[in-house]
């Protein structure tokens, strides 16, 4: 995976689930895996997420 790698933990799409099974979201891609999602996208279309958007933290 050449490039940068996005970090999941920081997008806004990211969340943890209530499956045991498949703990890792994404709400963007409607994916939930046992895998940080940025790695089942690369797998699946073959190149890195590019629809990382860093979530706001309060202050």
């Amino acid at each position: 995976m050449g490039g940068k790698e996005v970090q999941c933990h920081n997008c806004k799409y990211y969340y943890i689930t209530w499956d045991m099974q498949f703990p890792y979201g994404c709400k963007l891609y409607g994916i939930k895996s046992k895998q940080i999602p940025s790695i089942v996208v690369s797998k699946s279309i073959g190149m890195p997420c590019n629809e990382f958007i860093e979530k706001y933290k309060d202050k």
